[in-house]
């Protein structure tokens, strides 16, 4: 399975597209918003993507306390973090000419209109919006491949929003494993659900990570996950919900750096025998037959007069009973690897 992101084939036999999440870590500064997009793009990523919301329409003013965010209005921080959508534009060229892919996730109708008019390459709902189905509608109707995140989903819910960009004629879906806590501890990541996702469903699949550190996500990769997408920031101790958990940019290059590595280990699967770069050990470090003692000519090979042993330049130990019963040509020494020419 492959789709096309911003004519980025991804999927089977791909890297792994890699999303920096800058998210609201913009704190409302344009400038700042520009230099995470520079910094992602020096640290190796694929794509930046932000957040498109309005609390109006996001939250309602009466919402609780979240527990991360204890005694902070919900609706009041949602409010301070808007992304100002006349940025769209800029930091989609902006991006574009960094190198890398311009994404935001659309939390409204209105947000899906604008970014779609933008020609933005791909649509991401977040887990918090996998059950407004509508949503889940237009983002497919923009013809676009959809990203859909799935923490705290049950099966039916995720079905449901599959099934949704299907009849609207969008099968171009990728479901993200995700844990939504803020860090999220590494012991429910549930990486696992990543392959019975994509064995249900029949998508791709990759995972959206809220942990500390880059292990959680590297080992997404060799489970088959072909999309990551990390929080981003400067610098943790900047002011805002998202700084707290995020990486800093020396650290997303690391786990870009040894994603690519765990890509290129994982290879293709095939057992066909040494490779070229391991024909000296190959040859010097596995077993052969030796003589046990001297072997004068004409003697009788017994399996007392042979042993096994490194290097394996003389007859594989597997051939033993092809040797035993066969008479020496030559002298053989002690210790010596006993080849055809010898008997």
């Amino acid at each position: 399975m492959q789709i096309e992101i911003d004519g980025r084939a991804i999927g089977d036999g791909q890297p792994n597209f890699i999303i920096a999440e800058i998210g609201s870590n913009h704190n409302g500064d344009f400038a700042l918003a520009l230099r995470l997009i520079d910094a992602a793009a020096e640290s190796g990523a694929d794509a930046v993507k932000f957040q498109t919301f309005k609390a109006s329409s996001h939250y309602s003013r009466r919402t609780p306390d979240v527990n991360y965010l204890k005694g902070v209005s919900i609706y009041e921080l949602i409010e301070s973090i808007e992304l100002d959508r006349s940025w769209h534009a800029p930091l989609k060229e902006h991006a574009e000419q960094r190198g890398v892919v311009f994404l935001s996730s659309p939390c409204d109708p209105e947000a899906i209109a604008e970014l779609a008019a933008l020609g933005m390459a791909a649509n991401k709902v977040a887990s918090f919006d996998i059950t407004d189905l509508d949503l889940v509608r237009l983002c497919a109707e923009t013809c676009k491949p959809v990203i859909l995140s799935t923490g705290m989903a049950d099966w039916m819910e995720i079905q449901r929003a599959v099934e949704t960009c299907r009849t609207a004629g969008n099968r171009d879906i990728v479901l993200l494993q995700c844990t939504s806590l803020y860090p999220a501890p590494s012991e429910l990541s549930n990486l696992a659900a990543m392959r019975v996702m994509r064995d249900a469903f029949g998508v791709l699949t990759g995972y959206s990570d809220h942990t500390i550190g880059e292990h959680i996500p590297i080992a997404s990769v060799a489970l088959g996950g072909c999309m990551i997408e990390k929080h981003f920031t400067l610098d943790r101790a900047m002011a805002g919900p998202d700084h707290r958990f995020a990486m800093e940019p020396g650290e997303f290059a690391a786990m870009v750096r040894h994603v690519r590595e765990v890509e290129k280990a994982i290879g293709d699967g095939a057992k066909a025998g040494p490779r070229p770069e391991e024909a000296d050990m190959y040859e010097k470090c596995r077993r052969s037959l030796h003589a046990a003692r001297a072997i004068e000519p004409g003697e009788v090979l017994s399996r007392e007069m042979l042993t096994a042993k490194r290097p394996g330049l003389g007859i594989p130990p597997h051939m033993m009973d092809h040797v035993l019963g066969r008479s020496a040509k030559t002298r053989i020494e002690a210790d010596e690897w006993i080849t055809w020419q010898h008997i």
